[in-house]
């Protein structure tokens, strides 16, 4: 669609804003609305501030969306000890403050009370909340500028409440928020589609990987009962062995001053085992973390290792160095030359996953484990040595083309949501003429 310009423009005084219609004004939003204020959150847990019927809202809830509910909520008596725990009204935007999710939005649905990370800005008869919505979209990176903080930025509600804002009349406002919500609907909708997309592509890529290692790449050869439920049929010619018949548990722990230098990786439901040291943050959040290397687990090239408490949702890995894996990680070396890769990629189809979770032992799924005892009984399909090389090539070309195509959605969407951005951009500016949208 080409969009037309106003007739006459004027300097807004400012910089990221320029040009401004003739006859909009620019508003400071503390002057522009009633309040601006943030929340709190009540120290006490249990059934004195929190349970009650009263909406509070973080920046959990702040998804660019109307809010209508939040996970937690607080009683009257959190709203009486505690002055900052006040109730906005219906229709009150809010945007985040602090760290990552600084500058995400939301509008309340119902009245609620905040957090102290959010910052609340009740309706206006100034400003349209749906406009100051998109008007505080578009400038989001201003607010990002704003902040200090260095890792963890955040900005105050004095500075947004200083905010100055490019104003038409209200009921323009109300027009351009209309137009926003037309067009940006449309553009969503392309948006998930793409993602969709991506998904099903995903699905397929999966679909394809599952039957290349358990049903082989020619759809004439001859098929037999595995004997094995998960597995199904397999190629006539293929053996069906037991884990423990292919590989061996090995707990080894780095003892030599090479060893000790090892980098310290680990196996990841998505992608199998890492490929080069992890940082401290991901050290922090993947492995039990221990100053004592030697307590770690060596994996060499080719080893499989297996998360013990993942193992259940695909957590498998056939290293590509040697490395050190925690504690908590089964190491299991293959007993001859076979490809470790290939049986990695065959534990992680959905059939073996479900097996896999069958032999686990917990009370609740969060607590399975996956023991070497029980591990090496179960069945997996064993092609011949050239056949499996022949199939871990076949995916390589087949990875390659499924990539290719999640890259070009992944594309489509950087492409419209940098339209969308700058559509609502232009239309809280007074970029374009949107007066006459119906």
């Amino acid at each position: 669609m080409k969009y037309q310009a106003y007739p006459e423009y004027k300097d807004s005084g400012v910089e990221w804003i320029g040009d401004i219609p003739a006859d909009w004004d620019m508003w400071k939003i503390a002057h522009a609305c009633p309040y601006v204020a943030s929340g709190t959150t009540p120290k006490a847990d249990g059934e004195i501030y929190y349970g009650g019927e009263n909406l509070w809202v973080t920046t959990g809830e702040l998804r660019e969306s109307v809010i209508f509910n939040t996970q937690k909520k607080v009683t009257d008596k959190a709203l009486i000890d505690m002055p900052t725990l006040r109730i906005h009204p219906k229709g009150s935007v809010a945007i985040a403050m602090y760290g990552a999710t600084i500058g995400r939005l939301g509008i309340f649905g119902n009245d609620a009370t905040t957090n102290q990370a959010c910052c609340v800005m009740p309706p206006s008869e100034i400003l349209h909340n749906k406009y100051l919505f998109y008007w505080l979209y578009a400038t989001r990176q201003e607010i990002i500028n704003l902040s200090s903080g260095g890792g963890q930025p955040n900005v105050n509600q004095e500075k947004i409440a200083s905010l100055k804002v490019s104003v038409p009349d209200y009921l323009l406002q109300e027009n351009i928020a209309n137009f926003l919500d037309h067009e940006t609907a449309k553009i969503d909708t392309l948006i998930e589609k793409q993602q969709q997309l991506i998904k099903l592509l995903k699905e397929k890529r999966q679909a394809v990987i599952s039957h290349a290692v358990t049903k082989g790449l020619n759809p004439n050869a001859p098929m037999r009962d595995s004997g094995v439920e998960w597995l199904g049929e397999v190629p006539e010619h293929w053996e069906v062995k037991r884990i423990g018949l292919l590989f061996t548990e090995s707990s080894v722990r780095a003892f030599s001053d090479v060893e000790l230098q090892y980098p310290v990786l680990s196996v990841s439901i998505h992608h199998g085992i890492s490929d080069k040291e992890l940082n401290e943050e991901e050290l922090d959040r993947k492995v039990t973390r221990s100053e004592d290397k030697s307590l770690y687990k060596i994996v060499h090239t080719n080893d499989l290792a297996y998360n013990m408490m993942r193992a259940w949702q695909g957590g498998f890995g056939a290293s590509k160095l040697s490395g050190l894996v925690s504690p908590a990680y089964v190491v299991c070396q293959p007993k001859t030359l076979l490809n470790s890769y290939y049986f990695e990629l065959t534990l992680r189809t959905p059939n073996a996953v479900t097996e896999l979770k069958r032999y686990s032992r917990g009370i609740t799924d969060f607590r399975l484990r996956l023991y070497w005892d029980e591990f090496k009984n179960i069945y997996v399909p064993v092609p011949p040595d050239d056949e499996i090389e022949t199939i871990l090539n076949s995916i390589v070309a087949i990875n390659l083309t499924f990539d290719k195509l999640v890259i070009i959605s992944e594309r489509q969407i950087e492409l419209l949501q940098e339209r969308r951005t700058a559509l609502i951009s232009a239309a809280v500016t007074g970029k374009i003429d949107v007066r006459n949208f119906k």
